[in-house]
């Protein structure tokens, strides 16, 4: 599990972030003024980036949250069996078994090369090449 620790404030709409143990691409992001005697306030919005649900997390601007490190990597599809596709890495030619999203369902057929995301050990599908 890849991660690095960034303070609340040093968040950027588009970046992603770490809550409940999910990583989230952050969709938007709302910094109050700090007041007398308190702290900034950061209100921020993420969307889910394994299973697309909205989280929003309201945290102190000093405070150290976790972003994931997202390998980006491309593989070549071997076989459609079901819900997932058999696909060789381009690199390292290791074979693995990985879901097929529904979105890209039509367009994966084998010979496809594919770019696919590793984000906290779980292998997702992005595109079709």
């Amino acid at each position: 599990m890849a991660t690095k620790n960034v303070h609340a404030t040093g968040l950027k709409i588009g970046g992603y972030v770490i809550f409940d143990g999910v990583a989230c691409k952050i969709s938007s992001i709302q910094i109050s003024r700090p007041g007398k005697h308190g702290h900034a306030k950061c209100r921020i919005e993420a969307i889910g980036l394994v299973d697309s649900r909205k989280i929003i997390k309201l945290v102190p601007g000093h405070d150290n949250v976790e972003v994931p490190i997202i390998e980006k990597k491309t593989a070549q599809v071997l076989s459609i069996h079901g819900d997932s596709a058999n696909v060789m890495d381009m690199e390292s030619y290791e074979t693995f078994d990985i879901k097929l999203p529904s979105e890209l369902k039509d367009q994966v057929m084998g010979g496809a090369q594919i770019l696919y995301w590793i984000i906290m050990g779980d292998k997702v599908m992005k595109q079709v090449k």
